[in-house]
C-alpha cells in the first residue's frame, strides 16, 4: 500500500479491453415506453449496446442473498433487482441501457444520444406514505397487510416474556416514556467506488473476475449459476479494496451480472468503474427508520417492559433480505435488562435507491431508540442520567442471556459473555464526569459557552456464522502461507491473520504470507460482514495453524528421537530443549514432508499443511461505552467536540493499535451521520444532494483525538475468546450526540428525537 503497488480494481489493465457505461432513469417511477439507440450505435468506437429485451434468456433477477428469518405469522414478499429494467423504473439510477465501448469516453457519449421515453407514475419517498393503504403500488401483487399497510416488504413481530402484555405491565408502571423517533438516510461513501473487470477465455473456458466485493466466494458460486458454468471455471479475485463498510457486500448488482455475461458475447475483456455520481445512486443506502417506541419503568427507574413499532425503508427493492430491521429490533435492548419486549416493525417498498447493511447496519437505529428513552426517563423520574443506566445494566452472574427473539443468524438472540458496570465507570472516570458538572459546565455557563456531556452505552453483535475456512502450509523456503475465502477492505486482516498462524506455527510474523479474497487459492468462506472476519475466519486459521503445529511436532519428534513435550518451535526452528545443537528449520521439515522419493506408512500424508473451519453457535457480542463533551456556538449551533473516549469489550485483543484504528474509523463515520451526512430527496425522490458538495462528510478537522480503553471479557464461543470490533466504533454516535446536544442547550423544552443533526437543525429547533 505505501509503496504504490496494491493491485485495485481499476489498476486492471488488459489488451483489448471494452469499457462500460449505463444509462440510467432520470426519473424515480416511471413506465418505460421506447427505447431508441440506433444514434448511438453510429458512434465510431461502439461495440455494442444492449435493452433488457436484448438479453434473451438472461434477463434475470438478482438471488434474495439472505432469506427471511424463521419468525412465526410474518409477513415476506421477494423482491430483487434485475439486470436491466423492463417495462418500469422503480429509483433514480436504475440501469436501463448497458454500452460497451472502446473508451469509458466513448461509451459515455453513446449513452448522452440513447432515448428513453418515459411515462411518469406517483413516486414515493415518504415512508409513511408508501406505508399508506391509497398510495401508488411500486411492485404489482404486493397484498395490503392488516387491510392497511401498502408496498410491504415484510412485517414481522417478535416478542420477549410478557412483551404481548405491555398494556397491562404499564398501567401499573409508575412512568411511561412514549415518542416518535426519525433515523435517516446516509450513504457509505468509501473512498474507492465499485468496480469489475471480467475476462472469459474461451480456450481455457475460464472467467477471472476481479470485483470490489466483501464476499468473492458468493460471486464465484452466483456467476457461476447464472452463466451455466462449472464454479471451478469461475475465478473471483477481489484485490485490495479502498473501503467496503457494507454496501460492497451486496450482490448482485447489475452491473455484477451484466459485465461477465458481456465478457462472454464478446470474447474479450470488460470493464466497469463507478464513479461518484453513480455510487450516490446506484450502490445500496442504508438508514431511514421511523419508530413510536414506549418504555415502562418503575419508581426506581428499572425497565419493565418496552414496547416499539417501526417502519423501515427497504428502498425500490430489498436484495439483503431484512438484516437492518432485524438488527435494529435485537440492538434496542442493549446491555439492559428488559423482562418484557414487544416490537413490530414493517419494510416498506419505497422509490429510492436500495438499502443494504452500511456499518452498524440498524445498530444505530435501536441504540438510538433506547438510548434516547432512557434520557427521557431519567428526566422524568429526576434520576442521574449514568445512575439509570446503572441500575438497569446485565449483571455478570446473568450471562450467558437468551433475549428469544431470532436475530440475523436465524438463531435466538443470546449474549454470551460481557461485564458491563465496570465498562461504563471506566467511562465515567475517563470524561471526569463529576468534575463536569461540578465545575466545568457551571462555570462554561457563566461565561456564556454552551458545554454538554453525552454518555452512552451499546452491545455490539460480532461474529456470526456460518462458517470461515483456511490453508495454512509451511512452504520448504521456511515461509508460511495462509490463505482465506473472505475478502478484505482496510480491517488489517494481513496483519492480523500472520500474528495468529505465527504464533501457533511458531515462526516470525514477517514470514508469514496471507492471500484472501482469491477463490481459486481458497474455495470456501462466506464474506467479510457482521463484524466477524477476525472471530470466523481467524479461529479457523487458528484450528489450520494448530493443526500444522501438530504436524511440525510429529514430525521434529520423529527426527530427533524425541518426546514431543521436550521440543520448542519458536522463530522459524525446532530445537530439543536443552540441547543446543538439536536444531531444525521448518523450511527442512518442510522439504522432509514432501520427499521425492522413498516409502511411506499408510495414511501418511504430504507436507506441513491443513485446512480447517470455524463455524460458531452462534454470534459473540461486545460492548462499550463512548462518553463525548462538546461546545456549541450559541448563535450560530456550530459544534466542536472537545473530549472523546471510548470503552470497549471485544474479549481478547489480538492487535491493539490495529483495533484502536477500527474503532477510530468507525467513530468517524458515527459522527457522518450523526452530525453531517443526509441523502436528501425531494416529493418526486430526486436525490438533492448527491455530489460531496452537498453530501457532507467529516474531514480530519471534524474528527477528535480520542481516548482508549479496554475492558477484556473473553469469548466462551471460541478458542481465541475474541469478539468482533468492525462497527463499534460506529453504532452510538447519534444517541451520544443528541444527548450531549441537549445538554448543552439546557433547555426543557428542547428534546432531540432525530438524526442526523447540523448547526440549522439545532438553530431550528432552539428558536
Amino acid at each position: 500500500m505505501l509503496t504504490g503497488q496494491a493491485l485495485f480494481v481499476d489498476d486492471v489493465d488488459l489488451p483489448n479491453m471494452g469499457h462500460v457505461a449505463f444509462v440510467r432513469s432520470p426519473h424515480a417511477h416511471a413506465t418505460i415506453l421506447d427505447i431508441e439507440v440506433d444514434d448511438a450505435k453510429e458512434i465510431n468506437g461502439v461495440i455494442g449496446i444492449w435493452t433488457a429485451d436484448d438479453l434473451g434468456d438472461y434477463w434475470q433477477s438478482g438471488p434474495l442473498l439472505v432469506p427471511p428469518p424463521p419468525v412465526e405469522g410474518m409477513t415476506f414478499n421477494e423482491r430483487t433487482q434485475v439486470n436491466l429494467a423492463r417495462g418500469k423504473v422503480r429509483y433514480v439510477g436504475e440501469p436501463v441501457v448497458v454500452i460497451v465501448a472502446e473508451s469509458r469516453y466513448i461509451a459515455e457519449d453513446a449513452a448522452d444520444l440513447v432515448y428513453v421515453d418515459y411515462d411518469l407514475l406517483d413516486p414515493i419517498s415518504n415512508l409513511e406514505q408508501a406505508a399508506a393503504a391509497d398510495s401508488a403500488k411500486i411492485h404489482d401483487n404486493v397484498e395490503l397487510v392488516n387491510g392497511e399497510l401498502n408496498n410491504v416488504n415484510a412485517h414481522v413481530t417478535q416478542v420477549k416474556g410478557d412483551g404481548a402484555n405491555f398494556d397491562t405491565i404499564a398501567a401499573e408502571a409508575q412512568t411511561v416514556i412514549k415518542r416518535r423517533f426519525y433515523y435517516d438516510h446516509g450513504s457509505s461513501a468509501p473512498m474507492e467506488c465499485r468496480g469489475i473487470v471480467a475476462d472469459w477465455n474461451r480456450r481455457a473456458q475460464k472467467l477471472t473476475m476481479w470485483d470490489t466485493t466483501q464476499a468473492p466466494v458468493f460471486v464465484r458460486n452466483g456467476m457461476a449459476a447464472f452463466l451455466g458454468l462449472s464454479e471451478n471455471n469461475v475465478r473471483v479475485i477481489a484485490p485490495f479494496i479502498g473501503g467496503g463498510f457494507g454496501p460492497k457486500i451486496m450482490m448482485f448488482y447489475p452491473e455484477e451480472m451484466l459485465v461477465p455475461w458481456l465478457s462472454m458475447q464478446l470474447d474479450r475483456p470488460i470493464k466497469w468503474i463507478e464513479d461518484r455520481a453513480e455510487h450516490f445512486l446506484a450502490t445500496t443506502n442504508e438508514r431511514d427508520q421511523i419508530h413510536h417506541a414506549e418504555m415502562a419503568l418503575d419508581a426506581d427507574g428499572r425497565i419493565l417492559a418496552v414496547r416499539d413499532s417501526f417502519l423501515h425503508d427497504a428502498g425500490a427493492y430489498a436484495p439483503y433480505g431484512l438484516t437492518i430491521p432485524l438488527n435494529s429490533q435485537c440492538t434496542l435492548l442493549g446491555c439492559y435488562n428488559v423482562p418484557s419486549y414487544h416490537s413490530t416493525f414493517t419494510s416498506v417498498f419505497t422509490n429510492k435507491t436500495p438499502t443494504t447493511p452500511y456499518r452498524g447496519a440498524g445498530r444505530q437505529h435501536g441504540v438510538f431508540v433506547m438510548e434516547r428513552l432512557l434520557d427521557a426517563a431519567a428526566r422524568e423520574l429526576n434520576i442521574d442520567k449514568v445512575d439509570i443506566r446503572r441500575r438497569n445494566l446485565i449483571r455478570p452472574e446473568q450471562f450467558p442471556v437468551n433475549h428469544e427473539i431470532i436475530y440475523q443468524d436465524f438463531g435466538p438472540l443470546k449474549y454470551d459473555s460481557g461485564n458491563y458496570s465496570p465498562a461504563l465507570e471506566r467511562a465515567v472516570e475517563m470524561i471526569e464526569y463529576d468534575a463536569f458538572y461540578a465545575t466545568h459546565q457551571p462555570q462554561a455557563k457563566a461565561a456564556g459557552r454552551l458545554l454538554g456531556l453525552g454518555i452512552v452505552t451499546y452491545v455490539e453483535g460480532t461474529g456470526i456464522g456460518p462458517y470461515e475456512g483456511s490453508r495454512v502450509q509451511v512452504q520448504s523456503n521456511g515461509r508460511v502461507s495462509v490463505a482465506t475465502g473472505i475478502g478484505t477492505q482496510g480491517q488489517g486482516h494481513f496483519t492480523v491473520f500472520a500474528q495468529i498462524a505465527a504464533d501457533q506455527v511458531g515462526c516470525n510474523v514477517e514470514d508469514v504470507d496471507v492471500i484472501t479474497g482469491d477463490t481459486d487459492t481458497f474455495h470456501w468462506g462466506a464474506g467479510t460482514f457482521a463484524s466477524r472476519g477476525a472471530v470466523v475466519a481467524g479461529n479457523a486459521i487458528n484450528e489450520a495453524a494448530k493443526d500444522v503445529r501438530g504436524k511440525i511436532l510429529k514430525l521434529a519428534s520423529e527426527h530427533f528421537e524425541a518426546a514431543e513435550a521436550d521440543l520448542i518451535v519458536s522463530d522459524g526452528v525446532v530445537q530439543v530443549a536443552g540441547v543446543p545443537d538439536k536444531v531444525i528449520s521448518l523450511g527442512e521439515l518442510a522439504q522432509m514432508a514432501n520427499p521425492m522419493r522413498g516409502s511411506v506408512k499408510p495414511g501418511t500424508e504430504p507436507g506441513l499443511e491443513s485446512s480447517n473451519y470455524f463455524g460458531p453457535e452462534y454470534g459473540a457480542t461486545a460492548n462499550g461505552v463512548h462518553a463525548m463533551i462538546v461546545e456549541l456556538d450559541p448563535d450560530t449551533m456550530m459544534l466542536e467536540i472537545k473530549k472523546y473516549v471510548v470503552v470497549h469489550d471485544c474479549g481478547t485483543v489480538i492487535n491493539p493499535l490495529i483495533l484502536d484504528g477500527q474503532i477510530h474509523g468507525g467513530v468517524a463515520q458515527g459522527i457522518g451521520n450523526a452530525f453531517y451526512e443526509k441523502l436528501a430527496y425531494d416529493d418526486q425522490s430526486q436525490l438533492l444532494s448527491g455530489s460531496f458538495m452537498d453530501y457532507l462528510l467529516p474531514t480530519a478537522l471534524d474528527v477528535p483525538t480520542m481516548e482508549m480503553d479496554h475492558i477484556t471479557t473473553e469469548s466462551p464461543l471460541n478458542p481465541l475468546g475474541i469478539k468482533g470490533a468492525g462497527e463499534a466504533g460506529a453504532i452510538p454516535v447519534g444517541p451520544l450526540f443528541a444527548q450531549a446536544i441537549e445538554d448543552a442547550i439546557g433547555r426543557e423544552d428542547v428534546e432531540i428525537l432525530e438524526i442526523p443533526l447540523s448547526p440549522s437543525k439545532i438553530w431550528e429547533l432552539t428558536r
